[in-house]
C-alpha cells in the first residue's frame, strides 16, 4: 500500500548540536560607505541617545543598565545600533525607565546586545537579495556557561525591498543616523532576542502535535546525532519551518488513508458477496470513516498497522520538505524577505532528489507587513496559506535561536 509517495533514498544529513553560530546564509555584502562627521570623537553612538528630540531615554536607560555606555561612547569602536525609542518600548510592553531598571542586568544586556552589530551597516548595505543575510549581533547567550565557545553570537537578519528595510521582521522607521563610531537606524518596537529552539516550541505547542509525531517518526532507527530533533535542537543551524497545523495535517492524513484504502476495502467487500458495482458505491464512505478515525490523534504516526504506508524514510520526506534550503546549516527566511511574485525555493528533500523543483512561494504585502502569503508543494492542487495573524503582524514570523517558523494551513506535498 502507497501513501502519498515513495521516497527512495532520503539521505538527510543532519550536523550534531556541538556546532556553533558561524555558518552564514551568505558572506555578508562589504558596507556601503557612511558619512562620517567632522568632528573625531563627537557625537558617539552614546551621546545621540541624549539629543531631547530624538525621545531615547529609555534606550539610554537600558545601554547603562546593561553597561554598554562605554562601548557605545568609544570613537575607536564601528557599531550599527538598531534603536527602538520611547514608543518602541511602550508599544513592547515597558512602560518607564522604572521598569526597565528593576529587570534583571542580564535580561536588560541580552536585550540591547541583540539590537547591536560590531560593524557599520548603512541603509544602501542592507541586503535586498533573498533569503535574509545573517549578521552577528554581540549577544553571547551563553556567556558563563562552562565549556561553550565565548565567541559564539546570536545574529539577525537585516533586509530591505525598495525603500522599506527591517530587521528580522521588525520595520525600520528611520535609518542612517551618523555617530564618530557608526550608524544607527530606529525600529518600530524591540527587536526581542530568540531564548528557544525550534523543537521546543515543536515539541510543546498545542496545535503542532501532528507534527511532534511525525518528526519523532522520522527519526525512527537514526542515532542521536543524525536526528531531525538534534538539527531542531542545535546552535549553528538556520532552518525556516513551514509548520502545518494539526487540522492540516489532519484533513491531509484523512483523505490519503481513505484513499489507500478504498481499493482494500473494495476487495474485501466483493469477497463477502458484493457486486462490484455496490462495492465500488459502499468503499469510499467506509474507507473515509475508517480514515477519520485513523487520522484523529497523533497517534497515527505510531500506530504499526500504518508503517507500510508511513514508514520513517516516506514521513522524513514529508517533513523535510516543510523545511527551506538544500542542506544545513539551511536558511532563514521572515516574510517580509518573501519574493512578491511566484519564486521556486528549494528545500531539504533535495538532498535526496538534487533535481526536484522545491516549493513556491509569494508574498503580498500590506504597509510594512506582509498582508497575505502563500507556499505551494509540487503536488498541491491549491497553496497553502502561511497564517497571518493581522491583529499582531509581528507575530507570524517565530524567530528562533536556530530558525524561523511559519504556520501554514495545508501539508505541502511534493509529486
Amino acid at each position: 500500500m502507497k501513501l502519498f509517495y515513495k521516497i527512495k533514498r532520503v539521505g538527510l544529513l543532519i550536523i550534531t548540536a556541538g556546532i556553533l553560530i558561524t555558518a552564514c546564509n551568505k558572506a555578508p555584502l562589504p558596507p556601503a560607505p557612511i558619512a562620517q562627521p567632522v568632528q573625531g570623537t563627537s557625537p558617539t553612538l552614546a551621546t545621540l541617545l541624549d539629543n531631547p528630540d530624538s525621545s531615547f531615554t529609555f534606550l539610554k536607560a537600558a545601554v547603562v543598565r546593561a553597561g554598554l555606555l562605554a562601548a557605545l561612547s568609544s570613537p575607536t569602536q564601528r557599531y550599527t545600533v538598531f534603536a527602538p525609542d520611547n514608543t518602541a518600548f511602550m508599544l513592547s510592553g515597558i512602560s518607564s525607565v522604572g521598569v526597565i531598571n528593576s529587570l534583571p542586568v542580564a535580561t536588560v544586556a541580552g536585550l540591547v546586545s541583540y539590537h547591536v552589530i560590531p560593524q557599520v551597516i548603512a541603509s544602501t548595505s542592507i541586503p535586498t537579495t533573498f533569503p535574509n543575510f545573517e549578521y552577528p549581533s554581540i549577544l553571547n547567550p551563553t556567556t558563563g556557561t562552562p565549556g561553550f565557545n565565548p565567541l559564539v553570537r546570536l545574529t539577525n537578519f537585516p533586509s530591505r525591498r525598495g525603500s522599506a528595510a527591517w530587521i528580522n521582521n521588525i520595520p525600520i522607521t528611520a535609518t542612517n543616523v551618523s555617530a564618530v563610531n557608526g550608524v544607527l537606524h530606529k525600529v518600530a518596537v524591540l527587536v526581542a532576542p530568540p531564548t528557544r529552539f525550534l523543537w521546543d516550541s515543536i515539541s510543546t505547542s498545542a496545535d503542532l502535535t501532528y507534527l511532534r509525531a511525525a518528526v519523532i517518526r522520522a527519526d525512527s532507527g537514526v542515532a542521536v546525532a543524525g536526528t531531525l530533533q538534534t538539527a531542531l535542537s542545535s546552535f549553528g543551524v538556520n532552518l525556516t519551518i513551514l509548520a502545518p497545523t494539526d487540522l492540516a495535517f489532519r484533513t491531509t492524513l484523512t483523505g490519503a488513508i481513505a484513499g489507500a484504502l478504498i481499493p482494500l476495502i473494495t476487495a474485501q467487500l466483493i469477497a463477502g458477496g458484493a457486486t462490484p458495482a455496490q462495492a465500488a458505491a459502499q468503499a469510499p464512505g467506509i474507507a473515509l470513516a475508517q480514515a477519520t478515525t485513523l487520522a484523529a490523534t497523533p497517534a497515527v504516526f505510531s500506530n504499526p498497522a500504518l508503517f507500510g504506508a508511513l514508514s520513517a524514510q516516506t514521513v522524513k520526506g514529508i517533513v523535510v520538505y516543510h523545511i527551506l534550503g538544500t542542506t544545513i546549516p539551511g536558511i532563514r527566511v521572515f516574510s517580509v524577505n518573501m519574493p512578491t511574485t511566484a519564486t521556486q525555493v528549494k528545500t531539504l528533500l533535495n538532498q535526496a532528489v538534487a533535481v526536484h523543483p522545491g516549493v513556491t512561494v509569494r508574498a503580498t504585502f500590506a504597509g510594512p507587513f506582509v498582508g497575505a502569503a502563500t507556499v505551494k508543494g509540487l503536488a498541491n492542487a491549491t497553496a497553502s496559506n502561511i497564517i497571518i495573524n493581522p491583529a499582531n503582524p509581528f507575530a507570524t514570523d517565530q524567530n528562533y535561536i536556530n530558525g524561523v517558523m511559519l504556520r501554514i494551513d495545508q501539508v505541502l506535498m511534493p509529486q
